[in-house]
C-alpha cells in the first residue's frame, strides 16, 4: 500500500490525519510516516510504514490508516 504525501487518513478509530512527508529512521534506515492531527492542538506523529498501513481485525475499516481526501498544490481538497 503506498502512502499519499498530503493525504488526509483517517485513521480506524475515526480522526483524521494529514500525511506530511515519509522519512527514513536516521540509524536503521526504516521508512517512517511523519503526520499531523487534524484536531485538537495538531500533534505531529511519526510511526514506521509498516505499521501505518498494518491490517486491523474487526474494526470498519481494512487497514489502521486509510486515505479519504488528497489535497491538491494549492492546498484545496
Amino acid at each position: 500500500m503506498e502512502v499519499v504525501v498530503k493525504g488526509i487518513y483517517r485513521h480506524y478509530k475515526g480522526n483524521l490525519y494529514l500525511v506530511e512527508e515519509v522519512a527514513k529512521h536516521s540509524e536503521t534506515l526504516e521508512d517512517m510516516v511523519v503526520y499531523r492531527a487534524l484536531y485538537g492542538d495538531r500533534t505531529v506523529w511519526v510511526r514506521p510504514l509498516w505499521m501505518f498501513v498494518e491490517e486491523v481485525e474487526g474494526k470498519d475499516q481494512k487497514h489502521r490508516f486509510e486515505l479519504v481526501k488528497i489535497k491538491d498544490a494549492t492546498g484545496r481538497h
